[in-house]
């Protein structure tokens, strides 16, 4: 099995999901398809049932799943440390961020490369889907995320920043015309949700209930900030984001209104108590030195 065979093979083995699978790789459902029985071939045996709805693992393939994927480990993380060696690196940080404010962030990121030019910094956007799980496995270094969470295996650094709150609709509801709005007209209205989310954690983006106690509906279900939009752009759903996300999502079916009796959702570091090294505590003091952007 080739490393590319085995790269599918395991994305599509947490993803359970052709699409999605595709999606991580940048690669088209196809070609995920072809590997995959190409390497059913090879071992004579299918490792996913699968049908129209539902996609899961063989008990061969959990077997499978389990050998490779510290092999996998091993011998990606064998081949980064030769990548690194080759241009005088000793250690590489993966940050993945909800936000998506990257330019006010840089400063963070610039200053740590300054400080410790022997190690690279990569970024990228974090997946809404099981979002701590990119922490579990080993994906990504650091997740940069709202504010409180409550996961025992992780820990909490320095805050970055605290922003006011905005809630998206389409253009055509009625709350478009308004200049303000509030949480309590949010419970007029059914809201995306994250699926899975711990729900501890997405109730501080999103309560369960307005200020007056009426249940804010949380059935709306999105994978991807595009769901999202699509789900607000059409009037199937509203949708609250920090204020960064008007500069750096306009649209031209989407309208944002501020929320005046949300305090702002504040965003900071996040890792893995158990994978704590120096580079998670070198980019921490880094957070701590410059202090949150100003609000």
């Amino acid at each position: 099995m080739e490393l590319r065979d085995i790269e599918i093979f395991l994305t599509l083995a947490d993803e359970l999901h052709f699409g999605r699978t595709a999606e991580r790789l940048h690669v088209s459902v196809a070609a995920v398809s072809k590997a995959l029985k190409k390497q059913e071939r090879a071992i004579g045996v299918e490792l996913f049932a699968r049908d129209s709805r539902n996609v899961r693992l063989t008990p061969v393939g959990e077997q499978l799943r389990d050998d490779l994927r510290h092999l996998h480990q091993g011998l990606t993380q064998s081949l980064e440390r030769a990548r690194l060696a080759a241009r005088g690196k000793t250690g590489t940080l993966r940050i993945s961020l909800f936000p998506a404010n990257v330019q006010e962030l840089r400063r963070y990121w610039e200053t740590f490369r300054s400080r410790h030019p022997q190690w690279e910094l990569r970024l990228r956007m974090a997946e809404l889907t099981d979002p701590f799980a990119q922490l579990r496995n080993g994906e990504t270094d650091i997740l940069v995320t709202w504010f409180p969470v409550e996961e025992p295996d992780l820990t909490t650094g320095p805050l970055l920043f605290a922003e006011p709150r905005v809630l998206a609709v389409a253009a055509d509801n009625a709350l478009a015309r308004r200049s303000t709005t509030s949480l309590e007209a949010v419970g007029d209205y059914q809201h995306v949700a994250i699926r899975p989310a711990p729900d501890h954690w997405f109730r501080h983006y999103v309560p369960d209930l307005t200020p007056k106690g009426r249940s804010i509906d949380r059935t709306a279900f999105v994978e991807t900030v595009d769901d999202i939009f699509l789900h607000t752009a059409v009037g199937e759903a509203v949708a609250l984001f920090p204020l960064h996300v008007t500069w750096y999502y306009p649209r031209p079916d989407i309208v944002y209104v501020p929320v005046t009796d949300m305090e702002a959702l504040p965003y900071g570091l996040v890792w893995r108590s158990a994978a704590e090294n120096d580079l998670i505590r070198a980019l921490a003091r880094v957070a701590r030195d410059l202090g949150p952007l100003p609000g």
